[in-house]
C-alpha cells in the first residue's frame, strides 16, 4: 500500500503545489461544533441528500426554501407526527419535489432522529461522538436505522454536516485501487474494512482526518 506522502505529493503536483492543494481542502467541524447543531438541521440535511440522490442537485437547491416551509422547518417531532393527510398534502405541494417514497423517507428519518435524541440526548451528540476510525460503522448505522441513507448518501450527509467522512466516489475508488488498498470499487464488508484500515493508517502517518485524506485521494487522480 502506498504511503500518504506519496499520494499527497502526486495530488500537489497535479494541482499547482502544496499551498494550492491545501486551499482545496474543506474545513471540518470540531466535535464541539457538531454537537451544537440542532437536530432539525440533521434531518434537513438527510432529507436534502435523499432528494438529491439520482436527481439534479440544482433543482433541489432551488426549491429548498419551499421544502423548509412544507416540512415545518424539519423539527423532528413534528415531521415524525405527520398524519396520512399531511403526507397526502405534501404529495400535492408544488413547493417541493413530489416523490412519494422520498417524502415518506423524511418522516422515517425524523423518527430515527427522535430515537437518537432519546438514546443519546441529541442526534448531534451521537454523530459528534462516533469515532472517526470506524466511519464505515456509522454508515452502516445510517443504512440500517435510517431511510435511504445507505452508501454514498449517508457519506455525503456526514461530509456536508462537517463530520470527518470519506466519500467513496469513482475518483476516490480509483485512487484506492491505485494505492493497492482494494482491487475493485469497495462494496463488500471485507473491502470496506480494508478501506477503513487504510484511512486510519494514513491518518496516523499524516495527522490528517478522513475528509482531507479522501479529498487528497480524489485530487491525486487525473480528471
Amino acid at each position: 500500500m502506498e504511503d500518504f506522502e506519496t499520494i499527497w505529493r502526486r495530488a500537489a503536483d497535479r494541482h499547482g503545489g502544496e499551498a494550492a492543494l491545501k486551499k482545496r481542502l474543506t474545513k471540518v467541524k470540531s466535535k464541539r461544533q457538531l454537537m451544537a447543531i440542532t437536530d432539525d438541521r440533521w434531518l434537513a440535511e438527510m432529507t436534502k441528500r435523499v432528494f438529491q440522490a439520482g436527481f439534479v442537485w440544482k433543482v433541489v437547491e432551488a426549491k429548498w426554501p419551499g421544502f423548509e416551509e412544507a416540512f415545518k422547518g424539519f423539527e423532528p417531532r413534528r415531521v415524525a407526527a405527520f398524519s396520512e393527510d399531511d403526507i397526502d398534502a405534501l404529495l400535492k405541494d408544488t413547493r417541493i419535489i413530489r416523490n412519494g417514497q422520498k417524502i415518506i423517507s423524511a418522516q422515517a428519518n425524523a423518527l430515527f432522529i427522535c430515537d437518537l435524541a432519546r438514546e443519546h440526548g441529541s442526534a448531534a451528540r451521537f454523530f459528534a461522538e462516533w469515532p472517526d476510525d470506524n466511519f464505515i460503522g456509522l454508515v452502516e448505522v445510517l443504512k440500517k436505522r435510517g431511510s435511504r441513507l445507505g452508501g454514498a448518501t449517508g457519506q455525503i450527509v456526514m461530509r456536508f454536516m462537517g463530520k470527518e467522512a470519506f466519500l467513496l466516489r469513482p475518483d476516490v475508488n480509483a485512487a484506492l485501487i491505485r494505492a493497492g488498498v482494494v482491487d475493485k470499487p469497495p462494496t463488500s464488508k471485507k473491502d470496506l474494512a480494508a478501506v477503513q484500515t487504510a484511512f486510519n493508517d494514513w491518518s496516523r502517518q499524516s495527522g490528517r482526518g478522513l475528509t482531507h485524506i479522501s479529498q487528497t485521494l480524489a485530487l491525486s487522480i487525473d480528471g
